[in-house]
């Protein structure tokens, strides 16, 4: 499958969820030209997920995994990078949440070797993953499966999630805004990574740079909640500046370390 620019994946989740897409308003909206947002269209469309229509393109029912598929393309290596990261931070015999997100998943296989865990997600692509290791305890959240992602989510998901207090939160973010904020597409996948971020003790964001590029319009905290933030490529100099003020240790896959462990 061919790679996609992460604004397609926008352009592809927008799409999704209003059924349709405008040339102008995505332009504006991503502060490109016309022309842009065209062959982005154009692009999205050879592949079958979108069918243009004059001044923009519409979503076909019949795509409704081709998001996921797309993301799951998308920084393979920096994933897989990242998620070795992250697992190592979480000790045998201990209890952690793991939120949706290919990142995550990534995380999730990575973790397979560890003893004595409980993890505690509403991703069923997760649980699967770790379904069989055999020193690793899955309990899945009820809810409303979202069929694009294997996503478990509404009210019934919440009040799961809030019944745990857990060592550690694996957490990923659609987008991260320029001011701090995590960000993502859907407000009941947000209700759940609220309830994952208060439940949690340690809180590990895992997100690669190309989240710094995309936009979406529902916050679900700011980096300041987080304890550690692991990522694949040094930080802009605001959003270091943010991490050290709120003491989040900045983990990368080129090994630099920031943060309250040491500058």
């Amino acid at each position: 499958m061919r790679q996609l620019h992460p604004r397609q994946s926008d352009i592809f989740e927008i799409a999704k969820r209003e059924g349709r897409v405008d040339v102008d308003a995505l332009a504006f909206q991503f502060q490109v030209t016309p022309q842009t947002i065209r062959k982005d269209l154009n692009d999205l469309c050879e592949i079958k997920a979108l069918n243009r229509i004059h001044g923009g393109a519409v979503y076909p029912s019949s795509t409704a995994n081709f998001a996921y598929r797309s993301r799951r393309e998308l920084a393979v290596d920096a994933k897989s990078d990242i998620a070795k990261i992250a697992a190592e931070l979480v000790p045998d015999n201990s209890s952690l949440f793991m939120n949706i997100g290919t990142t995550v998943e990534s995380v999730a296989i990575a973790l397979r070797g560890h003893q004595g865990l409980v993890a505690v997600t509403n991703n069923l692509n997760v649980a699967y993953i770790l379904s069989d290791a055999a020193n690793i305890e899955v309990v899945v959240a009820g809810g409303t499966v979202r069929k694009s992602d294997r996503a478990i989510v509404g009210a019934a998901t919440v009040d799961l999630i809030k019944q745990f207090k857990v060592d550690f939160a694996i957490i990923g973010a659609s987008s991260i805004d320029e001011d701090g904020c995590l960000l993502d597409f859907d407000y009941q996948e947000v209700r759940v990574a609220r309830a994952i971020l208060e439940q949690a003790r340690t809180k590990i964001l895992v997100a690669d740079a190309m989240k710094f590029e995309r936009r979406a319009p529902v916050q679900i905290g700011h980096l300041s909640d987080i304890d550690i933030f692991v990522t694949d490529a040094p930080l802009s100099e605001n959003i270091q500046q943010i991490c050290d003020e709120a003491d989040v240790i900045v983990k990368t896959t080129d090994g630099l370390t920031a943060g309250k462990s040491g500058e």
